[in-house]
């Protein structure tokens, strides 16, 4: 049976269990034509603008 060689610090085991490496929730932001919410630094979905100008043929 493997035994470990040496005792695991406090410092790495800390490390390990921390919780920095789940993932956060997308930040999303108000497109300021339609108001409805997207990804920041993308296309709206709903009307197809992007900075000012329409970007994306969206069917209604």
């Amino acid at each position: 049976m493997a035994v470990p060689k040496r005792k695991t610090s406090k410092a790495r085991r800390d490390k390990r269990r921390s919780s920095v490496w789940k993932l956060n929730a997308p930040a999303l932001v108000t497109c300021p034509n339609c108001g409805e919410y997207k990804l920041a630094h993308k296309a709206c979905s709903a009307c197809g603008m992007y900075k000012g100008r329409v970007v994306l043929n969206v069917e209604a």
